[in-house]
């Protein structure tokens, strides 16, 4: 799995978070997503890469501009990986 951050130009209020997040369940194989107008980012969980390109096409398709990408090996945390060393 993996954890995509993108750092996201526009994102004023929840609504804009939600349009965001909805146009991204709707376009890519995801199992999570979360963002934040505050901190104006986006996190994606996913089992695969997602492209750079697509996704800023995707985010720029609702009025918002894409200003970076950072994709990073997730583990999702469990209830024993505390226990992990």
């Amino acid at each position: 799995m993996y954890k995509i951050t993108l750092k996201i130009d526009g994102m004023s209020c929840p609504m804009c978070e939600s349009h965001l997040n909805d146009i991204v369940r709707r376009e890519f194989k995801i199992k999570q997503v979360k963002s934040s107008h505050k901190r104006g980012d986006m996190v994606i969980v996913a089992d695969d890469k997602l492209d750079r390109s697509e996704l800023e096409r995707a985010v720029g398709s609702v009025g918002y501009k894409l200003l970076s990408y950072e994709c990073t090996p997730y583990e999702k945390p469990g209830l024993f990986a505390q226990f992990k060393r």
